[in-house]
């Protein structure tokens, strides 16, 4: 199966929870090749301790940045330039059982370096796309306007992951963009194991379905 990159349409609105539901959902691998920002943990730890399956391998960062912040600002920080070309090598010597989860940072369009976004590197890697929008106030311009760069640059999107509440215009969405709705993750006190194993198994069959 294809390489599956999740991103969003910003920062902080759940795709390493959305990632470790597709990942478990599909007893995919998981890679999360650049991380920004690190004291409270790292992405890919947590997706590591939400997976219940035995069959994920979770694969280190190439970059793993200091500072909470751009990575091509966080990099600059650390004298180190990020290179599309060295994370796309290393992709090639990932050897995943099934399908390879990708996690990127920040929004479609957050700087790599000074010249490349994460939209390049989604293209280089010849991915297919998950997007994931939380619902909040403004979400509609900021998920309407990811939708409009990628068909702009013909990536190949899979469809919407939405979660949180707010309001009700998923649907309305969906129809603006016309990618399809993979599923709506609910509002959760607590994120645990539990939680992403029946997500997991609730978002399989329609994940499935649009692969």
């Amino acid at each position: 199966m294809a390489s599956i990159f999740v991103t969003g349409i910003g920062t902080g609105i759940g795709k390493t929870v959305v990632s470790a539901i597709v990942t478990e959902a599909l007893e995919a691998d998981y890679w999360k090749p650049i991380q920004a920002g690190f004291e409270d943990g790292t992405d890919t730890l947590q997706v590591s301790s939400l997976i219940s399956n035995t069959k994920t391998i979770i694969h280190p960062e190439v970059y793993k940045l200091q500072m909470p912040a751009s990575p091509h600002i966080a990099a600059r920080e650390e004298g180190i330039n990020i290179s599309l070309e060295e994370i796309v090598n290393h992709s090639s010597l990932i050897t995943h059982h099934s399908s390879l989860i990708i996690e990127g940072a920040g929004g479609i369009l957050v700087p790599l370096n000074e010249n490349e976004f994460v939209i390049d590197l989604i293209e280089q890697l010849g991915a297919k796309v998950i997007l994931v929008s939380r619902n909040y106030l403004g979400s509609i311009n900021h998920s309407l306007l990811t939708a409009a760069i990628c068909k702009q640059r013909n990536i190949d999107v899979i469809g919407w992951i939405f979660n949180d509440q707010y309001l009700d215009y998923e649907e309305e969405i969906v129809s603006w963009t016309g990618y399809p709705k993979i599923a709506s993750i609910p509002l959760a006190e607590k994120i645990d194991k539990a939680f992403v194993l029946q997500q997991a198994d609730l978002v399989r069959e329609g994940l499935l379905k649009h692969l």
